[in-house]
């Protein structure tokens, strides 16, 4: 059994800096935690927990030392308050995630309703909204558009895990809507590029594996983005949920893995695939 790596797979620039930063600040003095789960990967979060790099579910929950903020970005106010707590901040937000919080800044301040294409619950998504003004609007899909929706001006800006599709499918549906629509493509390119390379390889393999967190909306969106291409598709957190059975009467296997996966976690997996005895 032959196995095939995507192309683009693992951890993106943003994942890499924030675990840098946060395992840097892990010898720091003081308690030092992050505000959140740094990453949506399970496993390298208790990993860091190991180095000592606690996890904080709000401010309130730190009181000295240091406080990490996690990939996805945070409101401005909070990194403020951290600061008037006199704490120490180290801001490991994601390059391309502080590019989204500016343009929905620049956005709202030019006078355009702000709409924001992603998921509503997101912690990415929650932080642009605090740099978009009282008025942005959330929109998961086209679909989620007000039937009474009429604006002048509307400036979208989208998440930066979400396929292009998504984007264009909201754009298309404001424009009969609107009388000016300024778009910011703040999409990772990272993300575009795993997105595709794993499209190209689900066609291409008996079965595709998906390495990454469940509850990484970007692993769960290569996973759907594999499974249309190819119905053998399963999505694993660890090599630990390797199946056998996945892999009966299959010659070539791919492998690909959400932008917060580790490669030794990837890794782990293809061992794991390996190992498996082959039709006798």
């Amino acid at each position: 059994m032959r196995v095939v790596v995507a192309r683009h797979a693992g951890v993106c620039y943003g994942v890499e800096r924030a675990l840098e930063m946060a395992n840097g600040a892990a010898d720091s003095e003081g308690p030092v935690m992050t505000l959140g789960p740094l990453i949506h990967n399970p496993q390298a979060v208790a990993a860091l927990v190991e180095r000592g790099v606690g996890v904080a579910q709000s401010l309130d929950d730190v009181n000295e030392g240091t406080v990490v903020i996690r990939s996805h970005g945070v409101d401005p106010a909070v990194i403020e308050a951290a600061r008037e707590k006199g704490l120490r901040v180290v801001d490991a937000t994601c390059p391309f995630v502080s590019a989204a919080h500016y343009c929905a800044a620049d956005l709202a301040a030019s006078g355009y309703l702000v709409v924001i294409v992603g998921e509503s619950d997101h912690p990415e998504v929650e932080g642009i909204l605090a740099h978009a003004g009282e008025r942005a609007l959330i929109l998961e899909t086209a679909a989620d558009i007000p039937a009474d929706f009429r604006a002048r001006r509307v400036g979208v800006v989208v998440q930066t895990t979400q396929p292009m599709s998504a984007l264009q499918d909201v754009v298309d549906a404001l424009l009969p809507h609107v009388t000016e629509l300024r778009v910011c493509n703040t999409i990772c390119s990272a993300t575009a590029k795993r997105q595709a390379a794993a499209a190209e390889l689900a066609e291409q393999v008996d079965v595709i594996v998906v390495v990454g967190g469940y509850n990484s909306g970007n692993t769960t969106r290569l996973a759907e983005i594999c499974r249309a291409g190819n119905p053998r598709t399963y999505h694993v957190e660890t090599a630990a949920e390797i199946v056998p059975q996945w892999f009966a009467g299959v010659h070539v296997v791919g492998v690909t893995a959400g932008a917060s996966t580790p490669g030794e976690q990837i890794e782990g997996v293809i061992q794991a695939i390996e190992a498996i005895p082959g039709d006798e």
